[in-house]
């Protein structure tokens, strides 16, 4: 703290995310919320507030905004912005304002580890390692006020800056924060290929193949997370009203899935401290209607292979907060109408299964708009995203490990057999191993090997077949390798494929 003239200067520092800030040498914190905190700054001057930060999640920053709060008694006063549809969807401001209107108990955060729930509907938790007793001298030393608007919080913050200076609540409270260890397993670093049947499922073993061995790298964010690059999703059956599990392991829920639908489908008209929603750079940006130039396009030529969709402004996004969705390709195949979005950047702990819903609602838009205004009656195709940075951030790696130690063991035993690389028929006749392939569904014959060694008919298969799924694959080694054996031993054991080897004299299963 310094005095210049009457003028008392205090110096805001931050324990967590201090890049993240904009700063000041006020008592007044403001939160801005989704809405971007230069569209409050460019109103204040910096001896009007002490730090102007965004507050996206209640369960991710809530935490490090309270623990800064705790280092800097001086904020005697918080101002938290509320503007905008994602503020209402992620909850966030609201439930700082409970923390300090209703207080906190202990109880279990969402990973199952014991910390303070903040009373809301919203949750929220604080780490258990701060002294409770801190905590409610700093609701008890905060004035708060809630603003809708951004002149209503440019308003709040100078009014409070007309008054008096007034003396820290306290001493600098700083606590100890635990960390989780990470454990990476070697992998391959780029083109990677991910496939379920529903979101939900593909959700789960996305964040199993980051976890397990993405590179851990620091981020621009004050912090680090777990990257794999170039990751493919390919989600091939989600149903239309959308899969949400039971209990509910997902980071978003249906309400917020309508108003995240909306943000994407719509257009939304430009406001003061939102660069942009998808449906605005989708519907207006460009000055023309995408989506419906691309249902025009396939309407017009149902085989068309240039309908592409742009999010991407080249002429302000390399220099500015850019979209992470980049480009929308619609392709139909066969009757069958897929999609395939590209991001530059994908928070897959936190964004990428409302991602993955909104998109597949405009899928679903795209394909019976066709179908209503064409004779065309089209079969939903896949969902493809392909994401270049496919990342965790730290504040989730304990909830990612949660979900996959509760869900990844389930999913995995839900087996598909049905490979698109073919199935595969084993027989040992005349002292030889003979392996037919055939198509998935008609059965048709399509090669044949034959040879007397297992590992050389498992590499001339691998040669032609490099696309096989790795449990098929697995087993058609352990099917080769028993096939080999029986041929070297033919007068002790009988070879079926998927039963034991048959052994002539005792019927002894091995």
């Amino acid at each position: 703290m310094t005095a210049i003239g009457k003028a008392i200067q205090y110096q805001y520092k931050a324990l967590h995310k201090p890049n993240q800030l904009i700063y000041g040498q006020g008592q007044t914190a403001v939160i801005t919320g989704w809405t971007v905190k230069q569209a409050i700054a460019k109103h204040l001057h910096p001896h009007e507030y002490a730090v102007i930060g965004q507050l996206y999640s209640p369960t991710r920053g809530l935490n490090f905004l309270i623990r800064n709060l705790l280092f800097n008694p001086h904020v005697r006063y918080l101002v938290v912005l509320n503007a905008t549809k994602e503020d209402k969807n992620a909850g966030a401001g609201s439930c700082l304002l409970d923390f300090f209107r209703n207080g906190f108990e202990e109880g279990l955060s969402d990973t199952g580890r014991l910390a303070y729930v903040i009373r809301s509907t919203i949750p929220g938790y604080i780490d258990i390692e701060v002294d409770a007793k801190a905590l409610q001298k700093l609701r008890n030393s905060v004035e708060f006020q809630e603003a809708k608007s951004i002149p209503e919080a440019v308003s709040l913050v100078k009014s409070y800056a007309q008054r008096k200076a007034v003396e820290p609540w306290d001493e600098p409270h700083q606590f100890n924060m635990l960390s989780v260890q990470q454990t990476v397993l070697p992998g391959q670093r780029y083109g990677h290929r991910i496939e379920g049947k529903t979101i939900a499922e593909t959700w789960v073993k996305i964040i199993h193949r980051i976890k397990t061995t993405g590179t851990i790298r620091p981020t621009a964010y004050d912090g680090q997370w777990q990257e794999l690059i170039d990751l493919m999703a390919i989600v091939t059956s989600e149903p239309e009203n959308f899969y949400f599990p039971e209990p509910n392991y997902l980071p978003i829920d249906r309400s917020f899935l309508q108003e995240y639908i909306s943000q994407i489908l719509d257009d939304a008209p430009k406001q003061q401290g939102v660069k942009y929603t998808y449906g605005q750079r989708l519907r207006s940006h460009f000055d023309c209607d995408q989506i419906q130039l691309c249902i025009n396009k396939l309407v017009a030529d149902i085989n068309s292979a240039r309908v592409v969709m742009s999010l991407w402004d080249v002429g302000n996004d390399a220099n500015d907060s850019p979209p992470c969705l980049n480009h929308i390709w619609v392709r139909i195949v066969d009757n069958e109408l897929s999609l395939t979005a590209t991001f530059r950047s994908n928070d897959m702990f936190s964004a990428w299964c409302a991602n993955a819903m909104g998109l597949r609602a405009l899928q679903w838009h795209i394909r019976d708009e066709i179908c209503r205004r064409s004779a065309h009656s089209l079969k939903m195709g896949p969902l493809i995203t392909i994401s270049q940075s496919a990342h965790i951030y730290d504040d989730c790696w304990e909830n990612a490990e949660k979900v996959i130690q509760s869900q990844y063991t389930k999913i995995c035993q839900q087996r598909d057999y049905a490979d698109p690389g073919g199935s595969f028929v084993i027989a040992v006749q005349d002292g030889k191993i003979i392996v037919e392939q055939m198509t998935p569904g008609s059965g048709e014959v399509v090669n044949c090997y034959s040879g007397k060694s297992a590992k050389q008919l498992y590499q001339q298969i691998a040669a032609d077949c490099p696309g096989l799924q790795v449990e098929h694959a697995m087993y058609l080694g352990t099917e080769l390798q028993k096939a080999e054996l029986a041929v070297l031993m033919q007068e002790s054991f009988v070879y079926e494929q998927d039963k034991f080897l048959k052994f002539l004299k005792k019927w002894l299963h091995l």
